[in-house]
């Protein structure tokens, strides 16, 4: 399993602030900062993943910018450790199906 470092500097993600407003149906008054600190955990899990850094993708494919929509747009609905009367899931659906086309695989 790959493990990417921690980011240093949230404020630089590539998917914005704008875009999980539109795809989470968010208002405008939503704060910026915590939904990218929501995003750059999203693209930091997804980066590890994968197992590569995702500013080497030129442009970034539509099924890892979609992942990281539905995983940071669960992770700032999801803020509380504990749910009560819902079921929890450990990824929101098709999260790691839009992510194995593009993971690296090592054999050893």
């Amino acid at each position: 399993r790959v493990f990417c470092k921690p980011r240093k500097d949230i404020a630089m993600t590539i998917v914005t602030p704008a875009e999980l407003k539109a795809h989470s149906n968010l208002s405008d008054d939503e704060p910026d900062a915590l939904l990218t600190q929501k995003i750059a955990a999203a693209e930091d899990w997804c980066a590890g993943y994968i197992g590569a850094k995702l500013d080497t993708f030129d442009p970034l494919p539509a099924g890892i910018r979609e992942a990281i929509l539905r995983l940071a747009a669960d992770l700032y609905e999801n803020r509380e450790a504990t749910l009560i009367g819902a079921s929890g899931s450990l990824l929101p659906f098709g999260v790691t199906d839009l992510l194995t086309p593009h993971r690296t695989w090592r054999f050893c």
